[in-house]
């Protein structure tokens, strides 16, 4: 009994040494612990990022390029992304990743203790990393101030800076950086651009079953991705659903019918291949005006003038005017000549549509807007409109002769010549211009004077340098084909001219206005004196060497012309809406072959194009100033007996020749 007692005691004195010893064990274990722990902290803390940069979160952004009617034509980026704000996000998008990604996401303050245990386990078992245990705020972390190895020195860092991020934002301000910043696959940053590449829609159209395979991919993107691997894909989803469903965001009914709706796919999003002269135009001015990197990276909106029906019109008649031509002159296609074509809205200057070659793929330089060449006698109308706003008329007379001139050289001697060879008299400027006579022409110019048709076409837009000789009234003087055209709605506009367009409106991410196109009209002629210009180019597609061009159901005017040799050829023409200027040739001006003028080459694909164009105005408009008076056009005599058979001419009531104006006055 004795013996019994002192054993019972010397068991309890055992234990109780016993746990003595545990508890300072335990002490010491849990003091290094603090120590190691916080020298550890203090040795990480040193590398780790300032969290300030989230506090103004302007990631890299999508610059998108719009046609007229609202279409994507282009997208700029360094990283696919559109940021969109939470509140514009349906409802149960945020709610479907946290229960995907991060349960607890409202309860904890950046780093979900559980979480965490739970991925150790995992991963001591598996003998690898293959749980994170990674919350929202520390993928945020991760994706904005860290690399994405896997080391536990950086999932350290990475649970500290969600710890402070969870201090400075608020929940939803971390769930706004998460689903604009987090990687969906296929090129994809952020939940509004995946929403476009994988179903062709904005974020906000989302349905519930969309949103749940949305919310299944930033764990695995490849391995989920409904492109690839639409098995798996639909298993995600379905857990994504369950989860949902399980914390409450939606019925059990819900999760069932999402899971069950037919998914339709995005078409892959590229550049409008027949656009880029276009679209190259554009970025061209947006980085000029405000940088590369906003041009890449500032999530613009461009609002353009681009009319994507009238652009594919227009590539199809450059491609089929091309083909004409090599059937004519039986080449191969290796020895095809460029062309390119604009059309300009006459009274608002907006480009709708542009082809700046036939191969963009091949060649980006751009023949509508970079290269300069020679107009030939379509410049030849800015002539005889500074004639016209001078004491001539239509009908005024000038001798088609043979002529001398000083030529270039010292010494040397210029004779122009009729592309006919012959010389036909007394010719009204009217015919001169309808027939393209260039002796009359040159001779009209040295009657007015060279200083005032280059005032005249510097007025129209034409900003190139022009030659100061005689040869100006043939063309000689290298121009841009949109500096050409859009001149011409100074004709077709009655008088003013419209500025070329490209671009009505420019925004930022936050829908601010960087800058916006209003019209910009300048009175260059009076109305009387254009619409007589526009009577006579009637003229040159109804009878003179525009014929090709003939076959519109409205009123159409225009010019032809053709350099020396053959090497250019172009055509300028309008309706009452529409100026379009058409050129073929070589880059290297070699010659398109004989008679390939600007009536035969191009003046057919001015029509093709043109007849895409809707003709809503089907006759131009006649200013009130405007008399009509029988005469014959080629003698410029007045016919008053033989009405018939002579030519309604135009004239202005202030500006009559004698006969005329006796006329009038009785």
């Amino acid at each position: 009994m004795g013996l019994k007692k002192k054993s019972t005691k010397k068991n309890r004195v055992w234990r109780w040494s016993h746990v003595h010893l545990s508890i300072f064990l335990l002490s010491i274990s849990f003091v290094l612990t603090i120590f190691i722990g916080a020298v550890l902290f203090s040795f990480i803390s040193l590398n780790i990022p300032d969290i300030n940069s989230l506090l103004k979160y302007h990631p890299p952004a999508t610059t998108i390029i719009l046609d007229r009617k609202g279409n994507q034509i282009d997208r700029i980026f360094t990283q696919n992304r559109f940021v969109v704000p939470l509140e514009k996000l349906p409802e149960k998008l945020p709610l479907a990743f946290v229960a995907a990604e991060d349960a607890r996401f409202f309860q904890h303050q950046g780093v979900d203790a559980w979480s965490v245990i739970r991925a150790l386990i995992h991963n001591l078992k598996s003998g690898g990393r293959g749980q994170g245990g990674s919350t929202i705020t520390q993928q945020v972390a991760r994706a904005l101030l860290l690399t994405p190895e896997k080391t536990y020195t950086r999932k350290i860092k990475e649970a500290i800076l969600a710890y402070r991020i969870d201090k400075v934002l608020t929940k939803k301000e971390i769930l706004y950086i998460y689903l604009n910043q987090i990687y969906f696959g296929e090129g994809a940053y952020g939940v509004d651009a995946a929403a476009r590449v994988y179903f062709g829609k904005e974020a906000v159209k989302l349905s519930l079953a969309e949103i749940a395979i949305l919310a299944g991919l930033p764990q695995a993107p490849s391995r989920y991705s409904p492109f690839k691997h639409f098995d798996l894909t639909k298993k995600r989803q379905a857990y994504v659903l369950n989860r949902m469903a399980e914390e409450g965001y939606i019925t059990p009914t819900m999760a069932r019918k999402a899971f069950k709706r037919a998914l339709l796919w995005g078409a892959p999003v590229e550049s409008d291949e027949d656009s880029r002269y276009f679209v190259q135009y554009v970025r061209n001015y947006i980085q000029t005006k405000y940088g590369r990197e906003s041009l890449y990276s500032a999530g613009l909106t461009v609002h353009t003038t681009l009319d994507s029906d009238l652009q594919q019109s227009a590539t199809a008649s450059i491609r089929r005017g091309v083909a004409k031509w090599a059937v004519r002159r039986s080449k191969k296609s290796s020895q095809l000549p460029q062309a390119a074509l604009v059309a300009i809205e006459s009274h608002t200057g907006k480009v709708r549509a542009l082809v700046g070659g036939t191969d963009f793929g091949k060649s980006q330089f751009n023949r509508v807007t970079q290269a300069k060449r020679q107009p030939g006698s379509a410049f030849k109308p800015i002539v005889y409109a500074a004639a016209l706003k001078k004491s001539f008329t239509p009908v005024s007379v000038i001798e088609d002769e043979p002529i001398i001139l000083p030529g270039a050289g010292s010494g040397a001697r210029w004779q122009p010549q009729n592309f006919s060879g012959e010389f036909y008299g007394p010719t009204t400027l009217r015919s001169a211009l309808v027939h393209s006579r260039n002796v009359v022409t040159v001779k009209l110019l040295q009657e007015i004077g060279i200083e005032p048709v280059i005032k005249l076409a510097h007025d129209m837009g034409i900003k190139s340098k022009l030659h100061k000789n005689l040869s100006l009234a043939l063309g000689s003087s290298d121009l841009t084909l949109l500096e050409l055209a859009g001149a011409y709605t100074t004709f077709a506009n009655l008088g003013k001219r419209a500025l070329p367009v490209f671009i009505t409106k420019i925004t930022d991410r936050e829908g601010k206005v960087l800058e916006s196109w209003h019209p910009v009209q300048k009175r260059v002629i009076d109305s009387e004196t254009a619409y007589q210009m526009t009577s006579i180019l009637k003229g040159v597609i109804e009878e003179g060497t525009g014929k090709n061009a003939w076959g519109l159901p409205q009123e159409a005017a225009g010019k032809t012309g053709t350099t020396d040799k053959y090497r250019d050829a172009c055509f300028i023409g309008y309706t009452p809406e529409m100026v379009c200027g058409v050129w073929m040739g070589f880059d290297r001006k070699k010659s398109l072959g004989k008679n390939e003028t600007g009536g035969r080459a191009c003046a057919p694909i001015w029509l093709d194009f043109m007849k895409s164009v809707p003709a809503r105005e089907k006759k131009f408009p006649v200013p009130e100033g405007i008399v009509f008076l029988p005469f014959d056009q080629e003698t410029g005599v007045f016919n008053p007996t033989n009405r018939d058979k002579s030519t309604w001419i135009p004239f202005s009531k202030d500006r009559l020749p004698w006969v005329e104006r006796e006329i009038v006055t009785q």
